[in-house]
């Protein structure tokens, strides 16, 4: 009897969807890439990372669609590794002028360059990336999860904070361990911190047996420093380094303290609510990738609900206005910048345990929001595509 109850109420509804006026139709885009070989598997990335997030986002903007009359649809488009992007690219843009990308840097470019993508709104929701804010920015390509920037700019915020003044780097080789390793370098001069030294990894040791041998004498010769930086976006060799360094020193940036869009030991301002819906959901935690896809969805979401209006144009000037705001589960309301789409949001400084800061930190003051103290301000901005619309 409880069955049939279910079956008639889930019946009830669909008239509800059925008869909506205003469609709007989204697709996640994702281009598979191999994953180069890494020291250790005891966290593998889970394989519908991002799609689950898109997928909370769709119940979430369900909730209130349905009495305003809007019905959102999500489609998924996987390409596998060396398929034809552009071509699953143009068809999805045949059925949907909303698309979440989730792909390299040169994929995503090469959607928003296409002449059916004109007028779509695109979300990036995977790359930090900073050309994709700056020169090589696109005036329908916003930006969902945050750059390497302001990542950068939140840990440097809290090191100033503490006069953690003197810092060592250590970078692994592969390229986002190298953006993310200028983007320290760039933050701590911009928040007048000084770079003692910067190593290379050693990408030929075996740390599973030799990390007690091998991270000592890398770090022998390091100059006196208050914290240790680790780039190494891959988590591949971080994860070594912790209680074997040479001097007693915390470690922070792709390990240890680290800026994140996301985390599980996010829990003021509601999160937890957010939290405990996305693990019904998937069956495991949010991630900064879920989180960023979450919000793409969410914004759109939003946009429609403010404007009544599924039309592009008119949902990207009022996503890039300042009368459009999100909440996100971080304390402050989350904001597009309009010199370059970029979402601004908080960044926490978390470990594998607890949030130990919320960026930006007090006393880093903006003229107009300290949330635009993380990452490339306007005056500063490379980005003019986004003049010309």
């Amino acid at each position: 009897m409880l069955k049939l109850n279910r079956l008639i109420a889930f019946i009830a509804v669909i008239p509800c969807v059925a008869h909506a006026e205003t469609e709007v139709p989204v697709t996640y885009l994702k281009q598979e890439v191999p994953l180069p070989p890494v020291l250790s598997n005891l966290d593998p990335i889970p394989e519908d990372n991002g799609l689950a997030g898109a997928r909370l986002g769709l119940e979430d903007n369900l909730t209130t669609a349905k009495f305003l009359g809007h019905n959102y649809t999500l489609s998924f488009s996987i390409v596998p590794e060396g398929g034809d992007w552009l071509a699953a690219a143009k068809e999805a843009l045949d059925s949907s002028q909303f698309i979440i990308l989730d792909a390299p840097p040169s994929a995503q470019l090469a959607v928003a360059d296409l002449p059916a993508a004109e007028n779509a709104i695109l979300f990036n929701a995977s790359e930090y990336d900073m050309s994709l804010r700056n020169k090589e920015c696109r005036s329908n390509l916003f930006h969902a999860i945050p750059s390497y920037s302001m990542r950068a700019d939140a840990l440097m915020q809290f090191l100033a904070y503490r006069r953690w003044s003197n810092l060592a780097l250590i970078t692994g080789n592969r390229h986002k361990d190298i953006a993310f390793a200028e983007s320290l370098k760039r933050s701590a001069t911009k928040f007048g911190l000084e770079l003692e030294n910067e190593k290379p990894w050693l990408s030929d040791a075996d740390m599973r047996r030799n990390a007690a041998r091998e991270v000592p004498l890398l770090t022998q010769d390091l100059n006196d420093h208050d914290i240790l930086l680790i780039s190494d976006e891959l988590h591949d060799f971080g994860r070594y380094i912790a209680y074997n360094t040479w001097a007693p020193r915390p470690i922070g940036g792709s390990e240890g303290l680290q800026p994140v869009a996301w985390s599980r030991v996010v829990e003021q301002w509601g999160a937890v609510q957010l939290q405990n819906r996305f693990e019904e959901l998937a069956a495991r935690d949010m991630t900064s990738r879920d989180f960023a896809a979450w919000v793409a969805i969410r914004s759109l979401g939003e946009a429609v609900t403010r404007t009544g209006s599924n039309d592009p144009q008119m949902l990207r000037e009022y996503m890039l206005s300042d009368n459009f705001e999100l909440s996100g589960f971080k304390g402050r309301p989350l904001t597009f910048r309009h010199w370059n789409g970029q979402l601004r949001q908080p960044i926490p400084l978390v470990t594998e345990r607890s949030v130990v800061a919320m960026a930006p930190l007090e006393g880093f003051l903006h003229q107009n929001t300290e949330l635009d103290t993380l990452g490339i301000d306007e005056p500063e901005s490379e980005c003019k595509q986004f003049e010309r619309r």
